[in-house]
């Protein structure tokens, strides 16, 4: 098992003068903290106009400045939106960061969920997938040492050689997030690794797995010729302390960035607030307040805990054979002394024996996708709630 870590650059209000470049540069130092402690990613969302939930609108900046403080964490986009840029752009970007990095990059691609950053572009939630799909069809020949016209529904450009070109051939490893069941489900089948930006218990994970291989060795459809990236990444809560009850007290970030996905998310079309109406900091304290059983509840859930506790549970993860955790502690209020002890714990006392597990691992995954290992056609019904029993309702915290 491979373990990740991954920034939305959350910062609930009030904010300080200094506060945006403050969390910048701690977000930087924590990645430069990973690498000399041998994580093996560093993950980087791109969103827009989502106040206080995400700050994070050009990840290619944040991740080439990592890529000059870091030696050997592989540096993701997690993700670039195919919906909101033109794919010559991304194409640019990409290949640049992949020169300053040395050849670290991840491409990790979406398609954004809320009709604040799709509208701010002038595109629609009913058609983001295709224009997603389209986008992948345009970009893969831009990394080809060769010239690219654009005459599709959705991109124009005439005959251009788009430069430069990427370190790694034929292109970086392709991946695309996952919110539900069924986008998992697509990624497999298109042949790209899926990162699942799910919050799953182990039971789920291994349901989660099997639905990708069997979907990826079964009924893979590519959309152009690009090079597969069988993988699956789930994200989970984490902090890593002395104790589960530091922990708890040190994760309350987990729950708030529960109440901010679900909050806004319950709302049709996922659409947020007009900006500076609603102040999410408060309206998430007002929630725990008054549902304080709730509260934690869901921040009993993900890898929160002492290296015992978290050992255990990544041990469950383990048997479904997970390729990668990503690990979010960039939550909330969670301190950058708190997150730099968390990650430092880890690697100190947990990290290191599913490191050790990885070539047998990927023994197995070379049995599957040689279909030596034919994989159980599990029933994933039960498994597509994307939070949990345990997580924080939106009927709740739409009530408050």
């Amino acid at each position: 098992m491979k373990f990740g870590i991954f920034y939305e650059l959350q910062l609930p209000r009030p904010w300080g003068v200094d506060d945006e470049r403050q969390l910048y540069q701690n977000a930087l130092t924590q990645v430069e903290l990973a690498d000399r402690l041998g994580y093996d990613y560093a993950w980087e969302v791109e969103h827009h106009f989502l106040e206080e939930y995400s700050h994070s609108p050009a990840p290619e900046v944040f991740l080439g400045a990592a890529s000059q403080r870091t030696k050997n964490i592989r540096l993701g986009h997690g993700i670039v939106q195919l919906t909101t840029n033109p794919p010559q752009r991304i194409a640019e970007r990409i290949a640049c960061l992949d020169l300053v990095s040395n050849g670290r990059v991840e491409f990790g691609t979406g398609e954004s969920g809320s009709v604040t950053e799709l509208g701010g572009f002038g595109r629609e939630m009913e058609t983001k997938r295709e224009v997603w799909e389209d986008a992948i069809r345009c970009i893969i020949p831009m990394f080809q040492d060769k010239g690219v016209e654009l005459d599709t529904k959705w991109h124009k450009m005439p005959l251009r050689n788009v430069l430069p070109k990427p370190v790694q051939k034929p292109h970086p490893p392709l991946w695309v997030a996952c919110s539900q069941l069924e986008t998992l489900e697509m990624a497999g089948r298109r042949g790209i690794g899926a990162l699942g930006f799910q919050f799953l218990s182990a039971d789920a994970a291994f349901a989660w797995v099997h639905a990708y291989y069997n979907a990826f060795t079964k009924r893979q459809e590519k959309l152009c010729d690009y090079v597969t990236n069988p993988n699956i990444a789930l994200v989970s809560y984490f902090m890593c302390a002395a104790t589960d009850e530091e922990a708890r007290r040190r994760a309350d970030g987990a729950t708030f960035f529960q109440f901010a996905l679900r909050f806004f998310g319950a709302s049709s079309g996922r659409k947020r607030p007009d900006p500076y109406t609603v102040n999410i900091w408060d309206e998430y304290n007002k929630w725990k307040a008054a549902n304080p059983e709730a509260a934690a509840r869901a921040i009993s859930g993900g890898l929160i805990g002492s290296p015992d506790t978290i050992r255990r549970k990544l041990r469950r993860f383990k048997s479904s054979n997970i390729d990668q955790v990503i690990l979010l502690n960039q939550a909330g209020r969670n301190t950058h002394e708190h997150i730099c002890e968390s990650l430092e714990l880890f690697a100190k006392d947990v990290m290191a024996e599913f490191h050790a597990d990885e070539p047998a691992h990927q023994e197995w995954k070379r049995k599957v996708l040689a279909r030596e290992i034919e994989l159980e056609e599990i029933d994933t019904q039960p498994f597509r709630d994307r939070f949990g029993p345990n997580s924080v309702q939106p009927a709740q915290a739409a009530a408050e």
